[in-house]
């Protein structure tokens, strides 16, 4: 979890690898809409998120249903928004990547073909929900190499 351009879909792949299971990409299940309301520069709502969250909450569930592990990129910025992914499997752990705007905005400004415009970065940030004591997950600095933020995900996840 984490705003936009943070580096959700790299290391949910490289975790995914690493823990041999399926790895989604939450952005491929925005709607058009969504889409094309991001691309515009307009911050979706909690209404257009809605959907989108239940179409991930319910692969939660049939990755559980199935006893298949499952890593999910998917912004989670608010508490409400991970309490309903939860619905899908309520033992999820979620990895907050978390870092200086900074830096993420470096990054989004040289990621190609991308349809998330930098100027929402500031609504991601203004929405953002950090997990909370009650929450299970932990927050992970994305300053750090990919390979070595992987490796301190996979630790913490041992320990959960």
């Amino acid at each position: 979890m984490g705003v936009s351009g943070c580096g959700k879909s790299e290391i949910g792949a490289r975790l995914a690898e690493r823990l041999g299971c399926r790895h989604i990409e939450g952005d491929a299940y925005h709607s058009r809409h969504n889409i094309q309301k991001m691309a515009a520069g307009i911050p979706l709502d909690d209404a257009d998120r809605e959907d989108w969250l239940e179409r991930l909450s319910e692969e939660l569930a049939l990755a559980r249903k199935g006893g298949a592990g499952l890593v999910l990129s998917c912004s989670a910025l608010k508490r409400k928004y991970r309490d309903l992914l939860r619905q899908g499997d309520p033992d999820v752990v979620f990895v907050h990547l978390s870092g200086p705007r900074s830096l993420i905005e470096e990054r989004m400004r040289v990621r190609p073909n991308h349809f998330m415009p930098v100027s929402l970065l500031d609504s991601q940030f203004r929405d953002l929900q950090p997990l909370d004591a009650s929450e299970t997950g932990v927050v992970m600095d994305v300053g750090l190499p990919p390979d070595e933020l992987v490796k301190k995900v996979l630790e913490c996840i041992d320990k959960t």
